[in-house]
């Protein structure tokens, strides 16, 4: 299938999601590095500002997702329903990662010395990007999604 989304034949939404996976696992290891006690507000501040790039890179990356989503036109069953919980779980995990935000926004003195929910917060955060990446390497390993032909190379 080849997506409307697409900038030279190359569909654009896996381009994207690089940037708010990387931010937002960069913040999860930053915030474990804070919490194993290293001092300085340093990885606070490292893991706060990433975490507000992952959030404008999935916003970014969910457009031509969406866009995608939009002009599928079939193939195998269940595809739609797969790309149906790959968006719902990125919409979950964004809604998670805005509420960190927030949290984290809020000040200091609303989390207490305590960053245990906004960290918990992250990991489920990454473990529903890890789900969701999954499923999103199944559209288009298995299904095809977004590849517009399959080339047989000698020897695979």
């Amino acid at each position: 299938m080849r997506t409307p989304a697409s900038i030279f034949k190359h569909p654009i939404h896996p381009m994207l999601i690089v940037f708010p996976i990387g931010l937002w696992i960069l913040s999860l290891a930053c915030d474990l590095i804070r919490l194993a006690g290293a001092t300085g507000e340093a990885w606070s501040t490292v893991a706060f500002f990433s975490m507000i790039g992952g959030l404008v890179g999935a916003l970014c990356a969910a457009v031509p997702g969406f866009i995608d989503l939009l002009f599928y036109k079939g193939g195998a069953p269940p595809v739609k329903k797969i790309a149906l919980t790959h968006m719902a779980i990125n919409l979950t995990a964004v809604v998670l990662y805005a509420i960190n935000i927030w949290l984290r926004a809020s000040g200091p003195a609303n989390l207490g010395t305590s960053l245990r929910a906004p960290v918990v917060l992250s990991i489920i955060g990454v473990a529903l990007l890890f789900v969701s990446g999954w499923l999103g390497g199944q559209m288009v390993h298995v299904y095809g999604v977004g590849v517009e032909g399959r080339v047989a190379l000698k020897g695979w």
